[in-house]
């Protein structure tokens, strides 16, 4: 009968305490349904009328979108945009993070605050410094016209490789970030252990360093490429009129031609297609972290 008994006290204060955490997620989650499903319902519900108005309902606004192949062109271009971004972004910030590691804790704090500082402006702020940059009398091209390397200024504003560009510095506190925070949990010793039984440095890296900082890559890789694809600012800043991503579409579709089903449309297709690109790293993530470790 005792033991009975201490077993359903047990079984209530678990249960009480169970309940206290909900409680206390109780206003975050709520705060979620109202800034987050609620309007993304909305929107779901929107996307499903015909005219402007939003009086006729029907599925005119998706076959519309849909069956036009210039979407699905913009559709394709702003993942790619994406990916170029990711990968820019991985090859200028994985030396930077390695450079991290073999610093003194002082120099880590320099750095780590010159990663930090750009976060603290505004996007429209770095946006438009880097049109002073890639302008035709732009730092760049001044650059390179005084090396003798070009014998006549590039363009690089509204061009693909311009935006990946400013992205690319853009969006790098994203992915250094998450890639600092793993990488200085890592044990020193490793790499000395790898080294005492004979792998080189290139070995050490892809064997031990590169699989355990694996999560951080990948968190800022799915950090980059949701944030790049849907940069607004410097698409519409740095490619202008003559790039046309899925950001830009929603907007003339809402704030120009006041179509708002077809911006819904188009809306709900961003969210889909980065979220399967998104799922898609992730999962490309997590089974080459458990092949290189395995």
């Amino acid at each position: 009968m005792t033991s009975a008994v201490v077993t359903a006290e047990i079984y209530g204060e678990r249960r009480s305490l169970r309940l206290a955490e909900w409680q206390l997620a109780l206003p975050l989650a709520l705060a979620f349904a109202a800034l987050f499903l609620a309007p993304l319902l909305l929107l779901v519900a929107t996307s499903f009328f015909n005219d402007d108005k939003i009086t006729e309902p029907g599925f005119a606004s998706w076959a519309k979108f849909f069956g036009d192949p210039f979407n699905y062109k913009v559709i394709a271009d702003t993942l790619l945009l994406g990916l170029k971004t990711v990968c820019a972004t991985v090859i200028v910030g994985y030396p930077l993070a390695l450079v991290y590691m073999d610093l003194s804790p002082r120099l880590q704090k320099v750095l780590l605050f010159i990663i930090i500082m750009p976060m603290l402006l505004s996007v429209v702020v770095r946006t438009f410094a880097w049109i002073v940059v890639l302008g035709r009398e732009g730092v760049v091209n001044q650059a390179l016209l005084g090396l003798g390397v070009i014998s006549e200024p590039l363009r690089l504003l509204q061009t693909e490789l311009g935006l990946v560009i400013s992205l690319t510095q853009i969006e790098m506190p994203l992915m250094l970030l998450p890639l600092i925070s793993v990488m200085s949990r890592l044990d020193p010793n490793l790499r000395d252990a790898s080294a005492a039984l004979g792998a080189s440095r290139w070995r050490t890296l892809f064997t031990v360093i590169v699989p355990l900082s694996a999560p951080g890559l990948v968190a800022g890789c799915l950090l980059v490429f949701a944030s790049s694809t849907t940069a607004f600012i410097s698409q519409t800043v740095i490619g202008g009129v003559r790039l046309i991503y899925l950001p830009l579409v929603i907007w003339q579709q809402s704030l120009v031609v006041y179509h708002w089903p077809l911006a819904a449309v188009a809306s709900l297709s961003l969210v889909v297609s980065v979220l399967t690109v998104i799922a898609a790293l992730s999962y490309l993530g997590r089974r080459s972290s458990r092949h290189l470790q395995g």
